[in-house]
């Protein structure tokens, strides 16, 4: 099993490129199986995650071409096997959203109840109960949800009981192609949601509202082929930014789109960072100011991402003052405090939803475990500013959505090794 050694106290400074999306190409990818035609996709991130996707687009009976810049050309074969194993689902919860397309096209599916980061209860609920709504059959049968619309779908109105985003972009693939309107109330507004969007109406589906609470959808008898490129990573992108912070450094990132990530742009602000803003790029410099520790409250999109709560805990933990850092979406993400707290971060509990970080000095390497995807990621920032050596096990979670970690950060000043167990 990989690790990472971290030998932490270089300011990270220079430019980095973000890759594209991981959390738009995922859904997308599924999208694919819509259509008997090729959907050609570009700017595709080159993760464990997107591999684990297209290994299970090939067992369900479609051909992926993986070309160069993987840029990828998925068409159909022959969709003979509805049928989504375990084995994969459970590694990457977004292979679910395989269940909207294969039911909307073959009127028939089965696919296992998914896994992914074990951060908290992420039920698919909302999923079933708008399929149920769009007229499928549904059943949980030895671990699999089976489904069936032998009819096809008809649309319908549905109104999520919370926001999700995967469920929001399962039941607009469905949708594309079910009979008569579908209208999805209290639909998630991610970027990614509106990106779905985007592909979907690219090979031909009639939507309207994607990035609001209400989504229409007027389905059509087929989708064809299409090109489309997939936005920069959002997360990646704030991700550098904060870790660029903590260390005190000045970066350049490039192909991002500001836009996305204002909630965590405003915070970098607060705690001092100085931020200047261009149509595709940011320049961070953080060794202006005494950084300063913030409040945050993570909430669905446009606020605080929870996918930033755990990197931007690193921040606080080095940085003047106490704040509070409010998780509501995921019960279970501050698995990463822990492991922070053995690098020698300040941080106790007010109960199970809220972390006080009182920021140190320094930090002091120590080995460390990834629990999850994110919080990763918070273990290298406090490496990069502890002192001495920090060796992180259980690295397969970053490598599922940080492409060449160690090769980006090791261009911009950071002494990042892989220790490869191979």
């Amino acid at each position: 099993m990989d690790k990472l050694l971290i030998r932490g106290g270089n300011p990270l400074t220079g430019t980095v490129t973000i890759s594209g999306s991981k959390n738009s190409a995922l859904p997308i990818l599924a999208a694919s199986i819509l259509s008997e035609a090729s959907l050609r996709i570009a700017n595709v991130p080159h993760l464990n995650d997107v591999t684990t996707m297209i290994e299970l687009l090939g067992t369900i009976g479609l051909d992926v071409t993986v070309e160069e810049n993987m840029t990828l050309d998925v068409s159909t074969r022959d969709i003979l096997n509805l049928r989504a194993p375990y084995n994969l689902v459970k590694t990457m919860r977004a292979s679910f959203l395989v269940l909207g397309p294969l039911l909307a096209l073959h009127g028939h599916a089965e696919v296992s109840l998914p896994g992914g980061c074990a951060i908290g209860p992420r039920p698919v609920d909302q999923h079933l109960k708008g399929l149920s709504a769009l007229g499928a059959d549904i059943r949980v049968e030895e671990g699999y949800v089976v489904a069936d619309a032998k009819r096809g779908l008809i649309g319908t109105t549905i109104a999520m009981d919370v926001v999700t985003v995967g469920g929001t972009q399962n039941l607009m693939m469905a949708a594309t192609l079910a009979r008569g309107e579908t209208t999805i109330y209290n639909a998630a507004c991610e970027p990614e949601v509106t990106e779905l969007a985007a592909c979907l109406k690219a090979m031909g589906a009639q939507i309207e509202g994607a990035g609001t609470d209400t989504i229409r959808i007027d389905g059509v008898s087929s989708l064809q082929g299409a090109e489309f490129r997939i936005t920069p990573d959002r997360v990646e992108t704030a991700t550098y930014m904060i870790a660029a912070a903590a260390t005190r450094g000045q970066l350049l990132l490039k192909n991002t789109c500001p836009d996305q990530i204002k909630a965590v742009t405003a915070k970098l602000q607060e705690s001092g960072v100085s931020i200047t803003l261009g149509e595709d790029w940011i320049k961070l410099d953080a060794g202006v100011h005494d950084l300063t520790a913030v409040d945050i409250f993570t909430e669905p999109y446009p606020g605080f991402p929870t996918d930033m709560q755990a990197q931007y805990v690193a921040l606080n933990a080095v940085s003047e003052g106490t704040s509070r850092v409010t998780e509501t979406i995921f019960e279970n993400r501050f698995m990463h405090v822990h492991e922070l707290v053995r690098l020698g971060a300040d941080i106790s509990f007010e109960g199970n939803t809220t972390a006080i970080v009182k920021g140190v000095p320094r930090l002091k390497g120590a080995p460390v475990m990834a629990t999850d995807l994110r919080a990763s990621f918070s273990l290298v920032i406090g490496g990069m500013v502890a002192d001495g050596e920090t060796l992180i096990d259980r690295i397969y979670h970053i490598d599922r959505g940080y492409e060449c970690i160690e090769e980006k950060l090791q261009s911009v000043g950071a002494d990042v090794h892989r220790l490869s167990s191979r």
